[in-house]
């Protein structure tokens, strides 16, 4: 996709009515806000397959074995990382191509140094410890482009499964009782169609998680990872 085409894609998916979308040139990095050292050096590098190494490196060094599947597809078919401004917000996205030429967008969020979601920062510390290292050390979420999902969503829009604005009277016809608490769950992976894998912050030893649907009975006592790696390479793989 050529790059004006790329953008005009790209801006169709802000959210924003007017919503915007830059190329970062690395001409002016030095100038980025909340860009730390570590990401400086990934994108001063001229060198595509070198940046590609480096952000695949910085995966596989906290999330190596968490997300094996996924780190190992984007080795065999991730084309380009770039920098780029959504919105005024510094984002990485990641282009992935397949074997058929056929195009993916997927946005990498700058690593979360801040807890801006009041619920969540209240419920951080007791989140696992492998997903803390995610958002804090790779990404603030890691999502499909142009729908938000299919991959862990920004802090930002993690779903709190108490929420009023919720309706969730599937509960009312589950066969066994529930076995989470919806005031302690939140829902970091989210397939953009009302399913998320959610981790209750009472209940996530050896980072158990719910598979969590308005409309079908909840999978209870699943490992986070491995459904989140099974899930984004489904996407990926789409």
């Amino acid at each position: 996709m050529e790059q004006n085409s790329k953008l005009d894609y790209l801006k169709k998916y802000t959210k924003e009515k007017n919503g915007s979308v830059k190329l970062i040139s690395d001409m002016v990095l030095h100038n980025l806000d909340g860009l730390t050292q570590e990401w400086h050096k990934i994108f001063e590098e001229k060198s595509v397959e070198k940046r590609i190494k480096l952000i695949l490196q910085r995966w596989e060094q906290y999330v190596g074995s968490e997300l094996r599947n996924t780190i190992s597809y984007l080795k065999e078919y991730l084309d380009n990382v770039e920098l780029i401004e959504v919105n005024e917000r510094i984002s990485v996205l990641y282009t992935v191509k397949d074997n058929s030429g056929q195009v993916a967008y997927y946005e990498g969020r700058l690593p979360q140094t801040e807890i801006v979601n009041k619920g969540i920062k209240n419920a951080w510390d007791k989140l696992p410890v492998s997903v803390r290292s995610f958002y804090e050390n790779v990404h603030n979420g890691f999502y499909y482009y142009a729908s938000g999902s299919m991959g862990l969503v920004c802090l930002e829009e993690v779903a709190f499964l108490g929420d009023d604005d919720f309706d969730w009277s599937i509960i009312e016809d589950l066969d066994e009782p529930l076995q989470i608490n919806l005031d302690t769950s939140f829902g970091f992976f989210s397939n953009g169609m009302g399913t998320y894998v959610a981790i209750d912050y009472n209940n996530c030893e050896n980072d158990n998680a719910t598979l969590w649907s308005a409309k079908d009975e909840p999978e209870y006592n699943l490992n986070f990872w491995d459904v989140v790696d099974e899930w984004i390479l489904i996407g990926l793989e789409g």
